[in-house]
């Protein structure tokens, strides 16, 4: 497929999940309301929750859009391309962005590296995603689903570093970073990602 093809099917995949995505960051913003008193070693719980939770369902739509494209039932090729895809983005997604975020909104900004902090949950969550993709290839659920995951785990890391009253700017400057910490990452995680390594880049 020629390169201004895929740009603008890669356009027209951003495009279309972003009401979606707009959508599940507005859940964050009405969890951030409903456990805004929430304790530092809660939101770590439940960050580490909704985290591999998220790997599990990334796994699943990276390595469903491959083996669909290509075909190809070499488990061991669509196992790197899964973990790499689910572990790599979720990261970025549930950790570094929101670690930005709080940077940036003055927080005592910290950053938890799920696969490392947590190597024995995190790592087999995306190893069990790519076996049940090999077995039973989907991609609509697990992408919805993962989408609301990755934005309630954002969220938590977040939430980790807050105390006290959150004010209407914050909560929208939240609001902004749930948005793009799921929208780019999550469509480059299930879309482009496995995309790059298949010859048809047709949907």
């Amino acid at each position: 497929m020629p390169a201004n093809n895929k740009i603008k099917n890669i356009l027209k995949e951003l495009k279309s999940h972003a009401p979606f995505t707009l959508f599940g960051a507005s859940t964050g913003i009405l969890l951030m309301l409903i456990f805004r008193n929430i304790s530092e070693n809660a939101s770590f719980t439940l960050f580490y929750i909704f985290h591999p939770t998220h790997v599990v369902l990334s796994a699943m739509v990276t390595s469903s859009i491959f083996e669909l494209h290509t075909k190809k039932s070499n488990f061991f090729i669509l196992l790197i391309i899964g973990y790499a895809g689910s572990i790599g983005i979720a990261t970025l997604s549930d950790s570094l962005i929101p670690y930005v975020a709080e940077i940036l909104l003055g927080l005592p900004a910290h950053t938890h590296i799920g696969f490392i902090e947590k190597w024995y949950i995190v790592n087999p969550a995306a190893v069990l995603g790519v076996m049940i993709a090999y077995f039973w290839p989907k991609t609509k659920f697990p992408h919805a689903g993962h989408v609301l995951l990755s934005t309630w785990a954002s969220l938590f890391h977040i939430l980790m570093t807050i105390t006290g009253t959150v004010s209407l700017l914050t909560s929208l400057v939240i609001l902004v970073f749930l948005f793009i910490a799921v929208w780019l990452p999550c469509c480059v995680s299930d879309i482009v990602f496995p995309l790059l390594f298949t010859k048809d880049n047709n949907r």
